[in-house]
């Protein structure tokens, strides 16, 4: 679903009900559009050999398209152009394989200015396109959707961005390879084997490490193309893209050789062994439970499930998440540590505590042994109303779909506002930004069942066989990079990446002390897609824009 970075356990299964219902509509080729261009065998698209050459398949053909247009950001002008186009990149064997797909918008300058920062955007997923930080918060043209609650039916309303980052930065919003208008290509005149092939191209892209190295060779490809080198540069990941960035990082400065200014992380997961999903795979490792804890907390207290916390003012929540983390860490783990050697009556006071923390009956807890996933949450805190909360933003309700089920079955947050982003975009990029490609727009891929999570980390001899953490290419990256700055935002009620993992993954990061005073963290009263809340992405703006003019090096 939109910026997760993975489909929630329950929601996988009922993925081919709801989301494969959803999406395969937003997949198809729009009515009445030619079908993609078959492999290219003729004899002028050979090679020597006489076998087709992939660097002359029209699949693989660049194309760029560039309009003009301005936005009033802050109460300033801004003129653009946007270019919305498709760039070739090789595969690790150096043969072209991929086109991806991607937005760039130039701030227009006096001749001769100095080059202006340029930050390169993607969302995560795995499989995502780039369509949500796109048109939900930083491109010039933002879509209306319901801030916590479904918002109207189309036609949907496409407005001007005033939070735009175009005052701060050039931006370039990439697609993930295969998704968008990209696709991974092979090439055989034999159709049969052309499928065989594209299993394996496709392997050489949708994996931990091949997804950097792909993304290391558009960035590269880019900045040659739009002659952009010296430019002051940033990464802006949000979900999987910061597990993909702490990667993508290392790789450009400690291998390819490109430095860059800072990284920006929104709804932060770096050590996937921290996710809330599915912690009950993994008995004797808790400290996932734990971590949730004050994400449940702000959920219950938004829904005013807890009567010792009524108070709606922000400071009554901040009281409140500083008391959740504080029991999180202390002695909640230590009951949980504890086992079954937990004191009865201990076990009943943890359970009342923790009820009082986060909306739960202490007898649903003590059942469930104290440990919640945030499936159950989301289907249990307001079950009895027959209502499931969203997992990417907590704020939002939906009818649970199963009332009996122990997990929640969708994400209501994703299905409200999911039509709106894709309808809009499509109308946008082919309308406005003329990319009309016969292509349908591919704003998700369910790669999550075929993603390879083996990583490399810095300085290991192989691939390891573990839960992805590159907790250690970050800090590799902040070590041999003194000047690299590092920004960290995150949502009070984004069950999908809590915002308390993502503090305790920066607070662990193997850095020598001083290398600390580069990160900066900020938060929001909104979920894990917080732009989706007005007056957040007025404040991520403001904090995403001072970060870039305070470390690009540039006169102000």
């Amino acid at each position: 679903m939109p910026a997760s970075i993975f489909l929630a356990p329950s929601t996988r299964r009922a993925a081919a009900g709801i989301a494969a219902s959803c999406l395969a509509c937003l997949l198809a080729l729009p009515a009445g559009a030619a079908a993609p261009a078959p492999a290219a065998s003729a004899s002028g698209n050979e090679s020597q050999d006489g076998e087709p050459d992939p660097a002359k398949d029209e699949r693989l053909r660049e194309r760029s398209e560039e309009t003009q247009g301005s936005v009033s950001i802050k109460g300033q002008r801004i003129d653009y152009r946007a270019v919305a186009g498709l760039l070739t990149i090789d595969d690790s064997k150096e043969e072209a394989s991929a086109s991806v797909s991607y937005v760039a918008y130039f701030r227009k300058t006096e001749p001769n200015a100095p080059p202006r920062p340029v930050t390169f955007l993607y969302n995560g997923g795995p499989g995502s396109a780039t369509v949500w930080l796109h048109i939900g918060a930083f491109g010039p043209k933002r879509v209306l959707t319901g801030n916590g609650q479904r918002g109207p039916s189309a036609p949907y309303r496409l407005i001007d961005n005033e939070f735009s980052l175009l005052d701060a930065s050039d931006l370039v919003f990439i697609d993930a390879p295969g998704t968008g208008f990209g696709r991974i290509v092979a090439v055989d005149k034999n159709k049969a084997k052309e499928r065989e092939k594209l299993k394996d191209k496709e392997k050489e892209f949708w994996g931990v490490d091949q997804d950097a190295h792909a993304f290391s060779r558009f960035i590269r490809k880019f900045l040659t193309r739009y002659k952009l080198w010296n430019a002051p540069k940033y990464l802006f990941g949000e979900s999987y893209g910061t597990t993909r960035s702490a990667v993508l990082i290392n790789l450009l400065q400690n291998e390819d050789a490109v430095d860059f200014n800072g990284v920006i992380l929104l709804s932060q997961i770096l050590n996937l062994g921290f996710s809330p999903d599915e912690p009950q795979f993994t008995p004797g490792v808790d400290l996932p439970y734990a971590l949730a804890l004050p994400t449940y907390a702000a959920t219950a207290w938004y829904h005013r499930r807890l009567p010792a916390y009524e108070d709606r003012s922000p400071q009554t929540l901040e009281a409140l998440l500083a008391t959740v983390k504080q029991f999180a860490l202390g002695d909640y783990l230590q009951a949980l540590a504890a086992g079954p050697g937990l004191d009865p009556a201990r076990r009943r006071q943890v359970a009342e505590t923790l009820s009082g923390y986060i909306g739960l009956s202490p007898a649903y807890l003590e059942k469930a042994d104290l440990r919640v996933n945030g499936g159950m949450f989301t289907n249990t805190l307001l079950g009895d109303a027959g209502l499931s909360v969203g997992r990417l933003d907590s704020r939002y309700t939906g009818p649970s779909l199963d009332r009996l089920a122990k997990e929640s079955a969708y994400d209501p947050q994703a299905s409200a506002i999911a039509s709106a982003y894709v309808s809009a975009y499509n109308d946008y990029v082919r309308n406005t930004l003329k990319f009309d490609s016969e292509l349908g727009y591919r704003p998700f891929l369910d790669l999550w069942k075929n993603w390879d999570y083996r990583h490399r980390p810095p300085n290991a001899d192989r691939n390891l066989q573990q839960t992805v953490n590159v907790m250690p290419d970050l800090a590799a990256a902040m070590s041999t990079n003194p000047k690299l700055q590092v920004s960290m935002q995150a949502g009070y009620f984004d069950l999908a990446t809590p915002f308390f993992a993502a503090e305790y993954e920066l607070m662990h990061l193997p850095i020598l002390a001083g290398l600390r005073a580069n990160i900066q963290v900020q938060h929001y009263p909104a979920g894990h897609m917080m732009y989706d809340d007005p007056a957040s992405l007025s404040r991520l703006h403001d904090n995403i824009a001072a970060f870039v003019r305070g470390t690009d090096n540039l006169r102000h």
